[in-house]
């Protein structure tokens, strides 16, 4: 039997953000449809609408020409909607047979679950992919590749007549990302609709047959994969202008010697890691969500055990064992994620500030000299702006800009020699953006050495001297800023490294 899907004029908005702007195409079965598009681009949270987790704000889909309205997953399980995320739903207790059956154990007379039914539905299914896998193991001792697997079994299973992978190679080796291709391929035969979420351009090309293009929230078109290049897609990806933000800033011009040095660093998750920031300099960290850039700064911070390869800061060789060793060697770092990683939600302003450099007002038997506190938080609130009443106010009571610039006010009192910025704009509007910019360059005028972690390339372009770009856990390019362009960055990160060179011109 056919299937289709058509999405009409969907809309979906958060506080601050249009994240779907008038989304409309049509689905058909037999083809596999890839989403692409930058991070934030808006093709998750319409498989999120799909899958029932988000409802839309405006417009409606329709499957097989029925309008369709989930409010929740539940009800687009039962409608034949399967949505497989990187995040596997399933019961590692549990065997391989009881998550094909998840929810819908069979039952023999008197009540009991016929263990054996599920167990022989789930060799059949394993045996249709050509996968070793068996139904009485553990699935918390199967790998991540056939955990993943267990998931698309559980939708067969369910006789799902529409599959969305959202970026499911992430974890997988060649070989498993080919096993996942044929499952993929028998779907496609079998007429179902499917939709690949990814960001690899060699995955889109292999296993896909239409491309959606997605930027800022609007879907920029459909195209068949046979008609566009590479360079096409990028192109329908990027293009967006810098502004005159960047322009205007007042940047440093006196580079000076080098600060922090990293050679083949290697951790549980980053490989052969090798680069430099110099006194004055904003280096910035480009790559997709899951490349590895967070992970590389947190090895340097203290929070991940570095395997081999060496940290070298100011010339001298450092290993930070934690991150209260790597402030006091001269490094700080503002996490990506403030709510949980970054604020004290249940003290002050003045609190979040000082916190950092609580020795310094400590009087002898450890009493604080609250008058030396005060004057840090009052001079830090006007140096930065931080909309406050007061210095007493909590800080999750401030909005979203002034808890970061409060926590960004509290690692420059510790007078770092490198500061590391991971998103440092991250939900934060235009106005507060600007400011963050300023501050940043003033930073490198008074000679830090200045290291930005960014997934909005126009931030990343317009505000760093020099790009190092990441991928799978290795750096896979770098660029001037006088060179830098969007393509050539998102280049970098989507394609593989032995191509990117005689591709990027």
């Amino acid at each position: 039997m056919n299937h289709s899907v058509e999405f009409k004029h969907i809309d979906k908005y958060f506080p601050g953000v249009h994240a779907l702007k008038d989304i409309s195409f049509s689905a058909k079965s037999g083809l596999v449809y890839a989403f692409l598009g930058e991070n934030g681009a808006g093709k998750s949270t319409l498989l999120k609408i799909l899958n029932g987790d988000y409802q839309p704000d405006n417009g409606e889909f329709n499957i097989d020409g029925k309008s369709c309205y989930y409010s929740s997953p539940k009800e687009a399980i039962d409608d034949g909607v399967s949505v497989i995320y990187q995040e596997r739903q399933i019961i590692l207790e549990m065997t391989v047979a009881e998550n094909v059956f998840l929810g819908q154990w069979p039952c023999k007379l008197g009540g009991k679950v016929d263990f054996d039914l599920m167990n022989t539905k789930t060799y059949q299914i394993a045996k249709q992919f050509g996968l070793d896998i068996n139904p009485d193991e553990k699935v918390g001792s199967l790998s991540i590749a056939h955990q993943q697997m267990v998931e698309i079994m559980k939708a067969v299973n369910r006789n799902a007549r529409v599959f969305a992978f959202d970026e499911p190679t992430a974890s997988l080796s060649d070989k498993e990302i080919e096993i996942l291709f044929n499952i993929i391929r028998q779907l496609q035969a079998e007429d179902k609709v499917i939709f690949y979420v990814s960001h690899r351009m060699d995955e889109i090309s292999q296993i896909a047959q239409k491309v959606v293009v997605f930027k800022d929230g609007n879907m920029v078109g459909l195209v068949d994969c046979e008609e566009v290049t590479d360079d096409d897609l990028i192109r329908m990806m990027v293009g967006r202008p810098l502004g005159a933000v960047f322009t205007d800033l007042s940047r440093n011009e006196i580079i000076g010697d080098t600060v922090l040095e990293v050679r083949h660093l290697s951790t549980n998750k980053v490989d052969d890691i090798s680069f430099q920031v110099r006194k004055g300099e904003i280096v910035g960290f480009s790559g997709l969500v899951g490349s590895g850039r967070t992970e590389i700064m947190e090895a340097l911070f203290g929070l991940d055990s570095v395997l081999s390869g060496e940290i070298l800061l100011e010339g001298k060789s450092i290993q930070p064992r934690s991150p209260a060793h790597a402030i006091d060697l001269g490094l700080a770092m503002v996490p990506e994620d403030r709510k949980i990683q970054g604020i004290l939600p249940n003290i002050s302003v003045k609190g979040n500030i000082s916190i950092s450099v609580l020795k310094r007002f400590l009087k002898p038997l450890g009493r604080v000299d609250y008058s030396k506190e005060d004057q840090i938080a009052r001079d830090a609130i006007e140096k930065f702006d931080i909309k406050t009443p007061d210095a007493e106010k909590l800080i999750s009571q401030l909005s979203g800009g002034n808890q970061q610039k409060t926590i960004l006010a509290r690692w420059l009192e510790t007078h770092p020699k490198v500061l590391i910025l991971d998103e440092p704009t991250k939900g934060i509007d235009v106005g507060a953006k600007s400011e963050f910019y300023r501050i940043i360059c003033d930073c490198a005028k008074l000679g830090m050495a200045v290291i930005v972690i960014s997934s909005e390339l126009p931030e990343i372009i317009g505000l760093c001297d020099r790009i190092i770009v990441v991928r799978e856990g290795t750096i896979s390019g770098e660029v001037l800023r006088k060179d830098a362009t969007e393509e050539r960055v998102l280049k970098y990160a989507m394609i593989d490294q032995e191509d990117a060179e005689g591709k990027i011109k």
